[in-house]
């Protein structure tokens, strides 16, 4: 089923209350218009018309989805539009998304990167955790991101993975705060500063297997993302947080009369992106957006290849919710 050009004549029939008014309006005979409609309603399972001799009444069924029909249609047009504009060599617009831990010397790295390849492309770019570039990535409402591993990527295609290791952020008394490297058994006693669950599942329960592991379990786990509440829950509860060495250079670790950042003995933690997008949609916007971000990351944040993505088998992990 043509479901946009059945929608077109849902429309029609709905905004003129007369099958003939609308064939005429869509260019179409009467009788393909009517079967249209009712191929339609079989399709949906509802009666979207009330019928008689001499009138077409729109039935409730009909009009709670004639919004939604009307927004499929604008959308689809819209889509048409920028096709339009990429075949015809005028710009078009690439939804691109970054996490929120990406320093801000990156996200600069990656605009100029981007625009000085020239491709003519807007670039409309985002701040979205993982979970949600995968929902908007499914859903088509976003075209590429930076995303955390591991995840589930199932319908993405992925460009190269980068680890960026992480180090520990934590109060200037603390007495782990005198060693150059701070084993994960030295935070024993320290609540733990993380993103909530619900932004990257998959690299949460990583991080905590990861210090169990290694001899570090939290007394309690709160959550925050922006630094300076991340800042004060550090201050004020006993707390530490994790973080890669761009979120956190030394100098202004060290102009901090309250906070320190120190990088973690063996380095057992680290965070691992790359790239990704829908299978099959990959154009040469993707591609320079992918370029940019894997330079820019690269001459800000000291990334390093890493093996590709492990499967993610997601668990249920002992949550500590305060």
């Amino acid at each position: 089923m043509d479901l946009i050009r059945h929608m077109e004549c849902f429309v029609a029939v709905a905004e003129e209350s007369h099958f003939g008014r609308a064939a005429e309006r869509l260019g179409m005979a009467q009788p393909p218009l009517s079967q249209r409609i009712q191929r339609l309603e079989r399709h949906l399972g509802v009666r979207l018309f009330e019928r008689t001799s001499r009138q077409v009444t729109i039935t409730k069924a009909g009009t709670l989805l004639l919004d939604d029909a009307r927004e499929l249609l604008g959308r689809s047009e819209a889509l048409l539009a920028t096709a339009r504009r990429i075949r015809d060599g005028e710009s078009g617009l690439l939804r691109a998304a970054l996490p929120p831990d990406i320093a801000g010397d990156t996200v600069a790295a990656l605009l100029d990167g981007f625009r000085a390849h020239g491709t003519g492309v807007e670039l409309e770019l985002r701040e979205l955790t993982t979970a949600q570039q995968l929902a908007q990535l499914a859903a088509h409402d976003l075209d590429v991101g930076l995303i955390h591993h591991p995840c589930d990527v199932t319908g993405l295609e992925l460009g190269p993975v980068l680890r960026r290791e992480i180090g520990v952020l934590l109060p200037r008394g603390a007495p782990a705060a005198a060693l150059t490297e701070v084993p994960l058994t030295a935070l024993t006693g320290y609540d733990l500063v993380l993103f909530h669950r619900s932004a990257a599942p998959g690299l949460h329960d990583d991080l905590l297997t990861t210090c169990a592991r290694d001899g570090y379990t939290p007394t309690a786990v709160r959550h925050g993302q922006g630094a300076s509440f991340v800042r004060g829950l550090i201050l004020s509860s006993h707390a530490v947080a994790f973080g890669p060495k761009d979120a956190h250079p030394a100098p202004a670790a060290d102009q901090d009369l309250d906070l320190v950042w120190r990088p973690l003995a063996g380095a057992p933690l680290a965070l691992r992106h790359s790239v990704a997008w829908p299978k099959g949609r990959g154009d040469t916007a993707v591609s320079t957006f992918a370029r940019a971000v894997t330079r820019a990351l690269h001459s800000t944040a000291a990334v390093s290849a890493d093996t590709p993505p492990r499967p993610l088998h997601l668990r249920p992990t002992a949550e500590y919710w305060l």
